[in-house]
């Protein structure tokens, strides 16, 4: 399943709610959080329930709810359920600083019958310390990472050359691919700001992150771009793996493409963008 991009929408505003699948992201948030004013929290509540309680409701994509974080995420979904009929894929839970806040959202869930993936939100400094403990729960299936909200807990000032938070946000990708879970990058805030945007997304992708957060339709594309699997990618890997089975028939443990010494690390690296390309269609 791809998770190049992961676009938030505000849950107070139901006409947005229903039109946001329609952007091409590949999981679409709604956002019972940041996107919505505390006095319009049961408003939000109440539009989200409504569209996906509603059966002619069909997104074609994964769809989540980021819920407020501490006591007011139980209180969120305990509102959401209201609904026998609501669907949804996932929980964006924010501001997680230790593995028992995904625990107490998953027992919550599960003691409902509605157990589903939780998105672990790593945006203070506790919760970068303590990635590898979170990303280790069962129900985490992807780690965010926030260095907005980050930025503003250690007193960093953000810069457009991401600095300050390196260490962080290779952190966060480092304890996701340590327990198998999904990586999604940081916002990059400015939705105007297209070559800032796609320079922000090559980064994350070097870094090994998997997708990145969006907060504009306009930013599904190019981040699909940076997160896609190219037509050179594609054929550089369908060489080592033809090359691969012509070195396992001659029982040799390393060979060559393309004047490049290939071992198991480029082989998974190899297999790792075929499958990419065939969950985005890029084959």
């Amino acid at each position: 399943m791809s998770r190049r991009s992961v676009l938030f929408t505000p849950g107070d505003r139901p006409d947005m709610l229903r039109k946001a699948p329609r952007s091409g992201a590949d999981v679409v948030v709604f956002d019972l959080e940041d996107a919505v004013a505390p006095a319009r929290t049961d408003d939000a509540r109440a539009a989200v329930r409504e569209v996906l309680s509603d059966p002619a409701f069909d997104p074609g994509c994964e769809v989540c709810v980021r819920v407020n974080p501490g006591e007011r995420a139980i209180a969120d979904l305990e509102a959401l359920l209201e609904s026998s009929s609501l669907r949804f894929d996932g929980v964006v839970l924010p501001k997680v600083s230790a593995g028992v806040d995904v625990e107490r959202l998953s027992t919550f869930l599960t003691d409902r019958d509605r157990t589903v993936p939780v998105f672990a939100l790593i945006e203070t400094a506790r919760g970068v310390l303590a990635a590898d403990e979170i990303a280790a729960v069962p129900a985490t299936d992807a780690l965010v990472f926030g260095a907005e909200d980050l930025a503003a807990d250690v007193g960093a000032s953000r810069t457009p050359e991401g600095t300050e938070v390196v260490y962080a946000r290779q952190r966060v990708v480092l304890a996701a691919a340590a327990h198998g879970c999904t990586a999604i990058d940081t916002l990059h805030t400015d939705f105007e700001d297209e070559a800032g945007l796609r320079e922000d997304t090559a980064v994350a992708r070097q870094f090994g992150y998997d997708g990145k957060l969006a907060i504009h339709p306009a930013q599904i594309e190019p981040i699909h771009d940076a997160f896609t699997p190219s037509e050179a990618d594609v054929a550089w890997a369908e060489r080592v793996l033809e090359a691969r089975r012509a070195a396992d028939a001659d029982g040799r443990g390393v060979f060559e493409v393309d004047g490049e010494m290939i071992d198991q690390p480029l082989i998974e690296r190899a297999e790792r963008v075929l499958e990419l390309a065939s969950e985005t269609d890029a084959v």
